[in-house]
């Protein structure tokens, strides 16, 4: 497994040493901040793999602190860590450029898992890049003949459509506010309501058949292309 180095910006100290000590034995480096911060600072001088970032933190609360990280390095992936749980907050989180979020007590495996979940994504952006056929299930996506395939059959989709579809498949599990969506695929006749992202999605459901279970809803989020495995 390669050794990936992790940053966790969380003030609670029993918290942090458990996370810590899961992640270590995953085979992963750990260094770790108390509060905002030392956080902010950690992160944009040392470039770490991925950040674990409470939200309800000591001086700079982990919103601010996500918004500023990816202001300066938008490819520093970010998970936020919440006990809140609530919509708006995990809203905002998305919006400001987080890629994940987990709502405590959350057990370490699961959060193992969410982050060789963002680490993989990373992992695909130069494939997807470089306009290579995007694979997810029996659905494949080809970029440079934007072209959509359930098995050998072209499904035959506006231009709005295909842009949706591409857009979640990219980024399996990743979790897409409708503002998101709708910054992504705007052009001539790109979606502009968050109620226009809702019918775009159940007509692009309905002509990838079986397929379109692939698409989720986050109830009060967005929406997410599912993760395979």
């Amino acid at each position: 497994m390669a050794k990936y180095n992790i940053l966790m910006v969380e003030d609670d100290e029993n918290i942090q040493e458990l996370v810590a000590y899961n992640l270590r034995k995953a085979g992963w480096a750990v260094a770790a901040a108390g509060n905002g911060e030392e956080g902010l600072e950690f992160a944009l001088k040392h470039m770490p793999d991925i950040v674990l970032l409470d939200l309800m933190l000591p001086g700079i609360d982990g919103l601010e602190v996500c918004r500023k990280i990816k202001a300066k390095k938008p490819e520093i992936p970010i998970i936020m860590l919440t006990a809140k749980g609530e919509e708006t907050d995990i809203i905002v989180g998305l919006e400001m450029g987080a890629d994940d979020y987990i709502v405590k007590p959350f057990s370490p495996k699961v959060l193992i898992a969410r982050i060789k979940a963002v680490l993989r994504r990373g992992e695909l952006v130069d494939e997807i890049d470089s306009g290579k056929v995007i694979i997810r299930g029996e659905l494949s996506i080809h970029p440079q003949k934007h072209q959509v395939l359930i098995g050998n059959n072209k499904i035959e989709l506006t231009d709005t459509e295909y842009k949706l579809v591409r857009y979640l498949s990219e980024r399996p599990g990743w979790v897409f506010t409708r503002n998101q969506i709708i910054d992504a695929v705007r052009g001539e006749d790109a979606v502009v309501t968050d109620r226009a992202v809702d019918v775009q999605i159940v007509g692009l459901r309905k002509k990838l058949g079986s397929a379109g279970a692939l698409i989720e809803t986050v109830r009060g989020v967005g929406y997410r292309f599912r993760e395979e495995g």
